[in-house]
């Protein structure tokens, strides 16, 4: 029986940002703090990628040595992604959230160190951990304070917190690199990572697990691999491994190289570097936004369809712009950031949707992770062949990534208006 209370709620809920209004104070309060560790995780991967070209030239890399340490970091953070999962649901959402956000500052710190390629590969590696567990944990954590009609566009906003925390990386390496010699710069952007830390005192203070999550731990045995891998459950971790590979494959290319192509291919300063990735991001932030609203609108699955088949081909295009034509590279910078993030938008919520509870983390840490480590390889891949066919050539190797995520989910059922109980 409904109270009438209950019913003059309703029409709040249709209005702009009844998404964040719903969550409850408590909601709010893990809406800021997952909000913040994924931003914060996005500044401290990003600050690789914009460091690589003055990394290669102060260390004396080869392209494959510099993208072996995108690729080690994305293959590490699927183990500390999937063991993250499996204690987010033996210990707690938050309590675990804490610790990859502490593991991945302190080892961001610690890469700014590194004196040779050997330990800055190891800590690179180690930095992984902490990176890996972040998202899972975090979505997890937000997801089971969301409605289902809204989670879609809950677990949007908080993948927007990559293009801020990415835009952030992209403004601090301006400034850095605009005033310190590139042989110490790339050093000083690593040591910025430490500002993650500052965001473990709100996490510990103000942020507590949604009570679904609490009761459910008390109650079973929570946390199992064994256990995802058994039933129906079997089928539907596998596509979700499968779907995670092609959609982070595609974007860790784009991620990973695309600074490095800017300034070696297309030859543009750090200050031109920077206003290209400005609109690139801003397509990002766009495109999460716009991904979250659209799952919950379309679904789950013809969403992930439609921004997989745009993001394939726009790299495709971003990548073959004749030289010259670096305006074109600008305005298409737009749709390319918007597709390729977009398509983000909903993993946080399918994944928990697919799991149930006492196995969510577990579920969401390992596919999600184990796509990361998969998909880890494309970066790796192009960074091989870029020796004979050019970078700009290679990259176009990221686009298959996306085929592989449309296949994937031929074995995956729709998820939309599923309740989390």
């Amino acid at each position: 029986m409904t109270s009438p209370s209950a019913q003059t709620l309703v029409p709040e809920d249709d209005r702009a940002f009844a998404w964040f209004r719903t969550l409850g104070p408590r909601g709010r309060r893990a809406f800021v703090g997952a909000f913040g560790g994924w931003g914060l995780d996005s500044y401290d991967f990003q600050i690789l990628p914009l460091a690589l070209a003055a990394m290669t030239a102060a260390l004396g890399l080869t392209t494959g040595q510099a993208g072996l340490l995108a690729t080690v970091t994305l293959v590490v953070s699927a183990v500390g992604g999937a063991v993250a999962g499996v204690l987010a649901d033996r210990i707690g959402r938050t309590r675990m959230l804490v610790i990859t956000v502490a593991t991945y500052a302190f080892f961001t710190v610690l890469c700014g160190f590194a004196p040779n390629y050997e330990t800055l590969l190891v800590f690179r590696a180690l930095q992984g951990f902490g990176f890996g567990g972040e998202w899972a944990t975090g979505a997890i954590l937000v997801a089971e304070y969301a409605r289902s009609p809204h989670r879609g566009q809950v677990l949007g906003w908080i993948q927007s917190a990559w293009a801020v925390g990415w835009g952030l990386a992209v403004i601090a390496y301006t400034v850095v690199f605009s005033l310190v010699s590139e042989d110490l710069a790339w050093r000083v952007l690593f040591w910025t990572g430490a500002m993650p830390a500052l965001l473990i005192l709100y996490l510990r203070r103000s942020v507590t697990d949604a009570p679904v999550a609490t009761e459910r731990r008390r109650g079973t045995t929570a946390g199992s691999f064994s256990a995802i891998f058994r039933g129906r459950l079997a089928s539907t971790t596998f596509f979700a491994a499968l779907l995670a590979t092609g959609v982070q494959g595609g974007y860790y290319t784009l991620a990973t190289w695309l600074p490095t192509y800017l300034k070696n291919e297309r030859e543009l300063t750090v200050v031109g570097t920077g206003g290209y990735m400005a609109f690139l991001i801003s397509g990002a932030f766009a495109g999460y936004l716009t991904g979250g609203y659209l799952t919950d609108r379309l679904g789950r699955k013809r969403t992930f369809t439609l921004f997989a088949a745009l993001s394939g081909v726009l790299l495709l295009a971003y990548t073959q712009i004749p030289t010259g034509a670096n305006t074109l590279v600008l305005v298409l910078g737009f749709p390319l950031g918007f597709s390729a993030s977009a398509i983000f938008s909903g993993f946080g919520a399918f994944l928990a949707e697919l799991y149930p509870t006492q196995l969510r983390g577990t579920g969401q840490g390992f596919t999600y992770n184990f796509g990361r480590a998969m998909g880890a390889f494309f970066p790796a891949a192009v960074g091989f062949l870029a020796a004979s066919v050019g970078l700009g050539g290679a990259m176009t190797f990221g686009a298959a990534a996306y085929a592989i995520a449309v296949l994937a989910l031929l074995g995956l059922p729709e998820t939309r208006g599923r309740e989390l109980t």
